[in-house]
């Protein structure tokens, strides 16, 4: 698949407002991409969460947080 074609299949999955959970939550599991333009691009990215590195970022997170809470 070239460049192109894969960003026209980036742009259709993500005009699709089937992959928008309330629309504001990315989930397509097609997309391989980790962070998507929000759908207003001027407000920044945001996480696919069809895809199961964002949920391991999440853990990492709240694990972070929860880390730095009870040992401050």
């Amino acid at each position: 698949m070239t460049n192109r074609q894969q960003q026209n299949n980036y742009d259709m999955w993500h005009k699709d407002p089937e992959n928008w959970r309330f629309g504001v939550f990315y989930v397509n599991r097609k997309d391989p991409r980790v962070f998507v333009p929000k759908r207003n691009p001027l407000l920044g990215w945001t996480l696919n969460f069809g895809n199961p590195v964002a949920w391991l970022l999440i853990l990492a997170l709240v694990l972070t947080i929860a880390f730095i809470l009870k040992f401050t």
